[in-house]
């Protein structure tokens, strides 16, 4: 397997780690460096800050799922240690061959007999505990009861009646959702009563007459999602209850918004997997959704077998956030012999237990044109039947092949092979970075005949639909437009993508000029400037 450093990053828990294992080579620990004859295992001896060299190994006797040790008391895996032989290993060290550990030896011999148990024991009939299975069901009706007796009240009383006080009054009674095996429930009920003050750490926390004017049309629509969720949520349940032998419904995510965690097995079972699939990372983004109290990333890819768009996300609670892995952007194919897809509408979410990345080619941007969409019509219908869902997803992603890039007005548009045109904003959710004022310094060409991805939003207030620009792909390239507070702006040596992203915050920003960068260079600044976001060039 290739190790480079775009790899290396990839594997990394956090951007802390990425830092202190680059300086664990800067400074030098690293004081022995070793690999196995067949070259699946790096191992090596570094200094710490104990008596004795730490021993860091990185196995890859299994690329799809590389395996690292260390005998460091860190508490993340892979750690700094481990990482830095990884980086070594990228800049060029000199590795000496050695002969394999026996102590990893036997670790890898209890590993293969882990996964022989583990593929006996997949085909073994899942048995199912009817009688707890039945109890829980009784407690998630009981707990709709509750969450419909608080809509009811709410839907009574009316909106206006609703500020911070009494919001967070009906997060404390709402706390027993979660007793009740509800925590999809829990957390839709946080994103209505979320809308009536700042946030738990203001000081300030009554919401201006003003901006309550601004919030009530997404409030009703949080409302009559809540009021769909205790309808489709009780026939669901009373269904399951009548017969408890009944798998999870898998043709809507109802099950999903009920809090019901979908194993993998569970979703191979159900037939929702596909295999050899390769999948191009389009965007990623990452917000701090302070109303569930976790830290979410959201990674948006093209299956370059099926066209589909699906989605990855990675939940982080506050609590365990410094424990859980932390997704990154990725600029590299991701090779997967299983993908599973979770229920869904437009864009499925998907998970896959092992990976091994590739190089970006030209051929790879030429499948994703060619799944593009070409007609306006079709899409605005296919989004527009998504949002009638009460309980499908607000903000939609489509891949849409364009004829020309310009502006109607004072509104940049994008117009199909039609004519039909598609009005572009910034307008789609308030955690997440400008990337309208960007158009201005693509290069001339990527105004004709290229593809964008956009993410779709409906102004519930003038009732209009529209699309928030987040990459474009041309043939030997794509552009990931972002401006968020960490701002990186580079081009991959890989396949010449040029790309805006979010780092991590410990990430250097930099700016590596092109020339089809170089001309916009004085407007980009600018236009940084005027949302605040730190460049250095």
């Amino acid at each position: 397997m290739e190790i480079n450093e775009a790899i290396a990053d990839s594997l990394a828990p956090n951007a802390a780690a990425i830092k202190n294992a680059r300086g664990v080579v800067l400074k030098r620990k690293l004081v022995g460096l070793f690999r196995s004859a067949d070259g699946t295992l790096l191992f090596g001896d570094c200094k710490g800050s104990g008596a004795e060299n730490y021993r860091p190994s990185a196995d890859f006797a299994d690329p799809s799922k590389p395996v690292f040790r260390c005998t460091c008391p860190s508490r993340q895996f892979p750690c700094k240690h481990s990482l830095a032989l990884l980086y070594a290993h990228a800049q060029g060290g000199k590795f000496v061959e050695k002969e394999v550990p026996a102590d990893i030896s036997e670790k890898r011999t209890k590993i293969q007999a882990r996964v022989e148990k583990k593929k006996v024991d997949a085909d073994k009939p899942r048995q199912v505990n009817t009688s707890a299975l039945k109890k829980k069901i009784q407690t998630q009706l009981t707990g709709l009861d509750l969450l419909e007796s608080l809509v009811t009240d709410l839907t009574r009383a009316g909106l206006g009646t609703l500020n911070a006080k009494s919001a967070r009054q009906i997060e404390e009674q709402a706390k027993q959702l979660g007793n009740s095996y509800l925590p999809g429930a829990q957390n839709a009920l946080h994103a209505l009563t979320g809308l009536f003050y700042r946030s738990e750490i203001s000081s300030e926390d009554e919401l201006k007459a003003s901006e309550r004017e601004r919030i009530y049309s997404a409030a009703l629509d949080q409302l009559n999602r809540l009021h769909s969720l205790c309808k489709q949520g009780r026939k669901y349940l009373q269904t399951r209850l009548d017969d408890p032998e009944l798998k999870p419904e898998t043709e809507t995510d109802i099950a999903a918004w009920l809090g019901h965690a979908w194993q993998l097995r569970e979703l191979k079972d159900a037939g929702l997997v596909q295999n050899n699939v390769e999948l191009l990372q389009l965007a990623f983004n990452s917000h701090d959704d302070w109303t569930r109290k976790e830290l979410v990333e959201t990674g948006v890819w093209l299956n370059l077998q099926s066209g589909a768009l699906q989605l990855t996300r990675n939940y982080r609670p506050y609590q365990a956030a410094k424990f859980i892995r932390e997704d990154d952007s990725c600029f590299h194919i991701v090779v997967t012999p299983e993908l599973c897809v979770y229920p869904g509408n437009m864009n499925p979410r998907v998970r896959w237990e092992a990976m091994e990345p590739r190089p970006i080619t030209k051929a790879d941007h030429l499948r994703a044109r060619e799944f593009a969409k070409t007609d306006l019509k079709t899409v605005i219908k296919d989004v527009k039947s998504q949002l009638k869902s009460p309980l499908g997803d607000r903000h939609p992603f489509a891949l849409i092949r364009y004829r020309a890039l310009g502006k109607a007005g004072d509104c940049p548009v994008i117009e199909d092979p039609n004519g039909d045109r598609l009005a572009l904003t910034d307008s789609t959710r308030e955690s997440e970075p400008a990337t309208l004022h960007l158009l201005s310094i693509l290069p001339p060409a990527i105004r004709r005949d290229q593809v964008m991805l956009v993410r779709f939003h409906h102004d519930l207030d003038s009732q209009k639909l529209h699309a928030k620009p987040l990459s474009v792909v041309r043939i030997n390239s794509g552009i990931r437009q972002r401006s968020p507070p960490s701002f990186n702006c580079r081009q991959q040596p890989c396949c010449g993508r040029f790309s805006f992203e979010k780092t991590r915050p410990a990430s250097r920003t930099s700016w590596r000029e092109s020339p089809c960068f170089r001309a916009g260079r004085q407007s980009h600044q600018r236009s940084c400037q005027r949302e605040g976001s730190p460049v250095r060039c």
